[in-house]
């Protein structure tokens, strides 16, 4: 093999091999401007998008041990790699196709895992890890709000929308300081 083809395939082989996921996106009509501003949200969503010959990524991908995607290695193809998770990645190049019609996903692989097209999309839809969480974290809000709302419609039965207000305040607080600071007061009024 010539010396020069195998530093590039290595090259390839690093930045798969440093990747939980691969995926080959048809670029066919993007022009350089389009390209370059792909490669930037690509960045932001912490991946990379590399252009090479099918047959080094090919031979990359076998060196690796992953499963073959012979078929999506076709035509003018772009391979995005990156360090943080594939639903962002994934997300960017929808989004963008979704603009300008372009480029267009073909296949991917996650983990030794081959995806279509579809499934690439369908991972796209998954929200990130932080809105999951503060989903999660809303949930398992919602029953100390509806006790703080409890509490002060008890205390306070005439408030109008601060109640809501003072509510939200009450649930942000640790649950027991409030009613314990409100109790602990009424005693020493009364002796």
């Amino acid at each position: 093999m010539n010396p020069d083809k195998k530093v590039i395939i290595d090259e390839l082989l690093d930045r798969v091999n440093a990747s939980p996921y691969v995926l080959v996106v048809d670029y066919t009509g993007m022009t350089v401007p389009q390209f370059s501003e792909l490669r930037n949200r690509l960045d932001a969503a912490g991946a990379q998008c590399h252009v090479a010959k099918n047959t080094y990524m090919r031979q990359a991908l076998a060196e690796a041990g992953l499963p073959d995607i012979g078929e999506g290695l076709v035509g003018q193809t772009a391979f995005v790699t990156g360090s943080s998770e594939v639903f962002a990645a994934a997300k960017a190049i929808k989004n963008f196709e979704k603009e300008f019609k372009k480029p267009e996903m073909k296949v991917g692989i996650l983990g030794d895992t081959v995806l279509d097209a579809a499934k690439l999309k369908a991972i796209a839809d998954i929200p990130s890890r932080e809105a999951v969480l503060s989903q999660l974290l809303a949930t398992i809000n919602e029953p100390a709000t509806r006790i703080a709302r409890v509490i002060q419609a008890k205390f306070n039965p005439d408030a109008d929308s601060k109640a809501d207000e003072a509510a939200a305040e009450v649930a942000a607080e640790p649950a027991a300081e409030a009613p314990a600071a409100e109790v602990a007061a009424e005693p020493a009024a009364e002796a």
